[in-house]
């Protein structure tokens, strides 16, 4: 069974809907083990021998490309093994992979860090920053009209299939009320957003875990997350 070290976060949930997009069903092919992000047990050393950067998600498989055990994190790279295991969610031709591959990296390298910085400014940040919650939040809101451009002319992000550009992205934009964001402003975007948010890998997808994660209100829980212990040597 395919271990998976994860919370209920955007990159946690991911990987959730990627599995059961993949026809993997929780329980029975892959397991979902809490690190409580919060809690700071992304520290603790056997965590960190599978996931070194001391983030969640990060994946076990038993049975790996040569049948021995491989063990992967960074969202992004679990993503494409799981494409590469199963056979789904990579075009096959060179064409729309590359086309897939970019709209992957858009969110790897944009969308997440740039909406992960817009939650913290906007909402955990210890004080209000004009400068920071408007920088982050016109890049959110740019980062919308550069997919809903392209939500105009494909009826998925990279293409016309579904892929694992849109099983990356979607999570992200779950909070987008929070972001700053009118729907009104991104129509394309919206209607592909009703589209994945209703398909019924991605609601079970979403749902793992969520009975536990709770809002961040404490001084520790804020500390562990965004103070010192972030940056202790390990």
């Amino acid at each position: 069974m395919i271990k998976v070290y994860t919370w209920p976060t955007p990159n946690g949930h991911k990987v959730h809907i990627m599995l059961e997009e993949c026809g993997m069903k929780l329980g029975h092919d892959w397991q979902a083990i809490p690190i409580d992000i919060g809690a700071g047990d992304q520290f603790a050393a056997e965590i960190l021998r599978i996931s070194p950067n001391n983030k969640i998600p990060a994946l076990v498989d038993p049975s790996g490309p040569d049948g021995k055990p491989v063990a992967l994190f960074e969202s992004g790279a679990i993503l494409l093994y799981l494409a590469a295991k199963t056979g789904k969610f990579l075009p096959k031709t060179d064409r729309l992979k590359f086309q897939t591959l970019q709209w992957l990296m858009f969110q790897m390298g944009g969308v997440g860090p740039m909406l992960g910085q817009t939650h913290h400014f906007r909402q955990y940040a210890p004080e209000k920053i004009d400068y920071a919650i408007d920088r982050y939040t016109n890049e959110t809101r740019r980062l919308y009209g550069v997919m809903d451009r392209q939500l105009a002319i494909s009826k998925f992000m990279a293409c016309n299939q579904y892929t694992v550009a849109d099983i990356a992205i979607f999570p992200w934009l779950r909070n987008w009320a929070n972001q700053g964001i009118d729907w009104a402003d991104y129509p394309h975007l919206k209607r592909w957003y009703d589209l994945i948010a209703a398909r019924p890998a991605v609601v079970r997808g979403v749902a793992v875990l969520a009975d536990l994660r709770k809002p961040i209100t404490t001084d520790k829980a804020r500390e562990v997350l965004f103070g010192g212990t972030q940056y202790q040597k390990r």
